[in-house]
């Protein structure tokens, strides 16, 4: 059984957040910790703990955060100037919450990720 997660309470609009975007498959809303000037976490409406956990079954919805945050990117302002995208996988990568998640940052100039 998939353990319930703190972001299925702000999907199902149980917990107070500032959703940017909701359908059928994603929601995302502003990280109440923001590390850029646009931080949002795109979530898939379905529980998928890591990406590890990830099968055929879902790459319709991993397509779509993808478009998704092309969309809320250029609703932000940030389209053309630029933005990251960020997933990550497990503790060691400092994956906090266990339902898969993409940061999408932008706003400044993040700089070079790796030298």
């Amino acid at each position: 059984m998939v353990q319930e997660t703190i972001f299925s309470r702000i999907i199902r609009r149980e917990i107070p957040s500032d959703i940017v975007y909701q359908d059928d498959f994603v929601t995302a809303f502003r990280d109440i910790s923001p590390q850029a000037p646009v931080h949002i976490l795109i979530i898939p409406n379905k529980i998928i703990p890591t990406v590890n956990d990830i099968s055929e079954h879902d790459e319709k919805i991993l397509g779509h955060l993808f478009t998704v945050a092309a969309k809320i990117a250029k609703q932000e302002g940030i389209d053309d100037s630029g933005y990251r995208l960020i997933m990550n996988c497990n503790k060691d990568a400092g994956q906090e919450v266990f339902h898969l998640h993409m940061h999408l940052l932008g706003g400044k100039n993040l700089g070079k990720l790796v030298e």
